[in-house]
C-alpha cells in the first residue's frame, strides 16, 4: 500500500500540492486525472522520490519514502516521466536492458536477458530490438521506454502520461497490457492520464486533482459523471454508457461553420 499523509509541495511561493491525503491499495490500476497544473505529475514524482523536498509523509509498504535505500526502492518501484531523452546512441535492446540494472548492475545473466526479451515483445518491438533510438518514431520510442520499465519488474509502476505519441491502436494495446499486468501479476500501476475515456474504461480507482488539492477519488461510476467532471474541468461534459463502460463527450462542434 502507498499512503500519503498531508503531503504538500511549494514551488517558488506557489502551492503545487496542498495537504494531500490518500490511501492507495495494492493490485490496482489507479489513474490520476485533472486539468493542467493540478499537481498530478508532481505527486507522482514525490511518490517515486524524484522530488525529495516536500512536507508531510509518504509511506510505501509501511516504510516512509525518505528512509528507503535507493537500491531497494528501485527493486520495488519504477517510474517513467513525460520527457525522456538520452544522448547516447543506444539500441532498443540496450535501453530496455537498463531496466535490469538494480538487479544485475550492468552484467546481464540469462534470466535478465529473458526478461528483457519479454518486455520488448510485450511492446511489439521485437523486430526493432537492434534499431537505434534516434531512428525510431515518437510512438516507437515511447514504447521502448515503457519496455524498460517493464523489464525493471517492480511491484509498483508509475507512468506519467504513458500514452504520449501513441496512435489509437497502440494506446489501446498499452492500456490492455497494463490492465493485464494488474490482473495476472498483481502489480500496482499508477498513471497520469489526460484521456478520461481510457481512465473510465481501464482504471480500478480514479484520483481527480484540481489546484493542487484532492478533488475526488473513487471508481469510474463515482468519478466519471457529468457533475464531477464538469466541475473538475470547468466545462460541459456529457457522460453516457456504452457496452458497460462510461464514455465522455467533451467537445461541441455544432457552432463551427465551414
Amino acid at each position: 500500500m502507498i499512503e500519503v499523509k498531508e503531503v504538500s509541495k511549494v514551488y517558488q511561493q506557489k502551492i503545487v500540492l496542498d495537504k494531500i491525503e490518500l490511501q492507495l491499495p495494492k493490485g490496482e490500476l489507479v489513474a490520476f486525472i485533472g486539468p493542467n497544473g493540478a499537481g498530478k505529475s508532481t505527486l507522482l514524482s514525490i511518490m517515486s522520490r524524484l522530488q525529495g523536498e516536500f512536507s508531510g509523509e509518504l509511506f510505501i509498504d509501511n516504510g516512509e519514502i525518505r528512509t528507503w535505500h535507493s537500491k531497494e526502492l528501485a527493486k520495488r518501484l519504477a517510474i517513467l516521466k513525460q520527457n525522456n531523452q538520452l544522448q547516447a546512441r543506444l539500441t532498443v535492446a540496450e535501453l530496455v536492458a537498463f531496466g535490469r540494472f538494480p538487479y544485475s548492475r550492468g552484467r546481464l545473466n540469462e534470466a535478465d536477458k529473458k526478461i528483457v526479451s519479454a518486455a520488448i515483445a510485450a511492446m511489439s518491438l521485437t523486430d526493432l530490438a537492434a534499431a537505434e533510438l534516434q531512428n525510431l518514431s515518437g510512438g516507437q520510442l515511447q514504447r521502448a521506454y515503457i519496455a524498460m520499465i517493464l523489464a525493471q519488474d517492480t511491484e509498483y509502476i508509475l507512468l506519467d502520461e504513458p500514452l504520449n505519441n501513441l496512435d489509437m491502436n497502440h494506446a489501446n494495446q498499452m492500456m490492455r497490457l497494463l490492465k493485464k499486468l494488474v490482473k495476472e501479476t498483481n502489480k500496482t500501476i499508477f498513471l497520469v492520464i489526460h484521456d478520461i475515456n481510457f481512465a473510465a474504461a481501464f482504471a480500478d480507482t480514479i484520483v481527480a486533482l484540481k489546484d493542487g488539492a484532492l478533488f475526488k477519488i473513487g471508481t469510474a461510476a463515482e468519478v466519471i459523471t457529468s457533475e464531477v467532471l464538469g466541475e473538475l474541468y470547468e466545462m460541459e461534459v456529457r457522460v453516457c454508457e456504452l457496452m458497460g463502460k462510461r464514455v465522455c463527450m467533451y467537445f461541441d462542434a455544432t457552432d463551427i461553420s465551414g
